[in-house]
């Protein structure tokens, strides 16, 4: 696919930043300088249409990696923390499907992980650090200030410097370097600094909220080290969560010294981060499933683990009832976690058994009502078996999840076998524009349009018209940046 040039200022700072701004810490300021002022020149409400604007465009160029397990795992972490950051956004959760080391925040509350950066946490303290830090950012209004103090250098070199960032991030260090080195030495340096500090805020107030949600604070220095050394066995060539976000002896020595002045907790149950890593090396060594399994005893991961990945891979060379066998016993020894049981019902859905699939998914939501996987997988059967139903289940869903594609488009499809075909089209709109094909959305609500016009719809077509309004909001958000 080719570059999009067009974009690249909002990715860079994306990639360059991997957070940007949400709402303040009113109660607390930390402790931390003042950088950017109470006159940002972005408000609150232009970060969050950006941040949006930006997912749909993140959307149309990566490779999300689709799970709603692992999904809604991340979820309730960054739910957890949340409260203790001063972040206020409804956040939107986007997985990627990526070897690189690396997870981000942009304005709007979207946060995303890539399935690479559990190859290298161990522990759901390591994962939490890293959410917690780019919370940091966002509580911070990094993104705000930043584009404050671009203003204030007024030299036309962000655009070059960006470019070199975003080549920088994505493995192409010396050509990035070299692009940087061509803009302006004084504007780069600056800038450079600039972001520095910003760290060190995140840095701050990421540990904050890891220690104030239970979380032990220590491992966000032991993660900076672990990657240090990654970077010096790799011959200089660091992660790339550290080509955006660059450590050094001084800043390592800053968090581990604010660390020891925070209590750690006891030792607690982290056998769903474990379950969820396995899911990540499985989905990413699908073409060579034993792998995902070599690492995983390599880094000594639990028993469950082990077992928990043995099944998926079972299930995977097609032992389906080998697998859900397994997962069967290992859901009743974990009665507490929902993944588990999820995971079966998923099992039977890939192998076709969907009356299998249904009876496991609808015995959650009997005690989860709103667990997101089962619902899913829910609606999938139903939309063969019954698509009034699904139809039904997926209106509900999409008022509860308006930022999720894969809902508008089992929507979409739904409502087309259901004989709501106005409501088809309208969904299939909010798929595109949702993955970043805000053009095709917009042709598909005035197809919408003027179709419930001639079948005298007059209440859909004015829905239809405040929704293009929104998808025009969504690109001149963009063409504005």
């Amino acid at each position: 696919m080719p570059r999009r040039w067009t974009l690249l200022p909002v990715l860079c700072l994306a990639l360059t930043f991997c957070a940007f701004a949400s709402n303040a810490v009113a109660q607390n300021d930390y402790g931390l300088p003042e950088l950017g002022g109470s006159s940002a020149t972005v408000s609150s409400g232009e970060e969050h249409r950006l941040g949006r604007a930006w997912l749909r465009q993140f959307r149309a160029q990566t490779d999300e990696w689709q799970d709603p397990i692992a999904q809604d795992y991340i979820h309730g972490l960054v739910a957890r923390l949340l409260p203790h950051t001063g972040v206020h956004d409804d956040t939107v959760i986007t997985l990627v499907d990526s070897r690189l080391l690396n997870a981000f925040a942009v304005p709007g509350g979207v946060v995303g992980v890539n399935s690479g950066l559990f190859t290298f946490t161990e522990s759901e303290d390591a994962l939490a650090s890293v959410l917690a830090h780019e919370l940091g950012h966002l509580s911070q209004h990094h993104f705000a200030r930043r584009m404050q103090r671009v203003e204030e250098t007024q030299l036309p070199t962000m655009g070059a410097m960006l470019v070199g960032m975003v080549l920088a991030a994505g493995g192409a260090g010396d050509a990035g370097l070299a692009t940087m080195v061509g803009s302006q030495a004084a504007f780069i340096q600056d800038q450079l600094a600039y972001s520095r500090r910003f760290e060190q805020e995140a840095d701050r107030v990421g540990l904050e909220a890891l220690a104030d949600a239970g979380f032990d604070p220590q491992a966000m220095p032991e993660l900076f080290r672990a990657m240090q050394r990654l970077a010096s066995l790799q011959g200089g060539n660091p992660p790339e969560f550290l080509l955006t976000h660059p450590v050094t002896e001084a800043r390592i020595a800053d968090t581990q010294a604010r660390a020891d002045q925070m209590p750690s907790p006891e030792p607690h149950d982290s056998t769903a981060f474990s379950l969820i890593r396995a899911r990540a090396l499985l989905a990413l060594n699908r073409d060579n499933p034993n792998q995902a399994m070599t690492q995983l005893r390599q880094d000594d991961a639990p028993d469950v683990a082990i077992r928990y990945l043995q099944a998926l891979i079972d299930a995977h060379n097609g032992h389906t009832a080998q697998a859900l066998d397994a997962i069967d016993q290992l859901s009743a020894a974990q009665s507490d976690l929902s993944m588990l049981p999820a995971s079966a019902a998923q099992v039977a859905f890939d192998a076709g058994q969907r009356d299998v699939a249904l009876t496991r998914a609808q015995r959650i939501l009997r005690l989860q009502p709103d667990y997101r996987p089962a619902q899913l997988i829910e609606a999938e059967v139903l939309l063969q078996q019954a698509p009034r139903q699904a139809y039904d289940i997926l209106r509900r869903m999409s008022d509860q999840y308006p930022e999720d594609p894969q809902v508008f488009s089992l929507l979409a499809e739904a409502a087309g076998r259901s004989d709501r075909n106005l409501w088809g089209m309208l969904a299939r709109a909010e798929q595109l524009q949702l993955t970043g094909h805000i053009d095709r959305a917009i042709k598909q609500l005035d197809i919408a349009e003027e179709t419930a016009r001639d079948q005298g719809d007059f209440a859909m077509a004015s829905r239809l018209v405040e929704r293009r309004k929104a998808y025009l909001g969504y690109r001149q958000t963009l063409q504005d940046f």
